[in-house]
């Protein structure tokens, strides 16, 4: 009898210093999360936030050159609240790919972001996909500090 395996995933939150409806636009188009994602050139970002929409982008290694596409569906959109989107090579099949949501909470001026990734581990420290997300998030945070409404 197997016993059913439990699904590697982690949440990451975080307190902005920004409304929610900043912290969507950084998320939801191209020009923006160009901006914060590391190294992702605007050339190489499509985002058709809608369900069933799909987006894509490349982060590049600025020291060798490698790129990194990356892209997925979007499941679920829920304006200023939330999104749901498959995360993982650009057209990697649904049913294989890990799945981010994406939680904004309005808190008077601020917004809390939980970002919750489920279908890959992760953990602080890992140097790997946690950490990553992590780092990027810090990125987002600067970015949406420097916006004006």
């Amino acid at each position: 009898m197997n016993m059913p395996t439990s699904v590697p995933e982690f949440t990451i939150t975080r307190t902005l210093n920004a409304r929610r409806e900043l912290v969507w636009r950084a998320w939801t188009e191209d020009k923006e999360l160009a901006e914060w994602l590391p190294s992702t050139p605007l050339e190489t970002v499509s985002f058709d936030v809608r369900k069933g929409g799909r987006y894509r982008y490349t982060m590049v290694n600025n020291e060798t050159g490698e790129e990194f596409p990356t892209g997925g569906v979007f499941l679920d959109v829920v304006p200023f609240e939330r999104l749901v989107f498959t995360w993982g090579y650009p057209d990697a099949p649904i049913e294989d790919s890990p799945v981010v949501t994406l939680t904004l909470t309005e808190q008077d001026d601020r917004t809390e972001m939980t970002f919750h990734l489920r279908g890959f581990a992760g953990h602080p420290g890992d140097r790997y996909v946690y950490d990553g997300w992590s780092d990027a998030l810090d990125d987002l945070m600067v970015h949406v500090l420097g916006q004006k409404e």
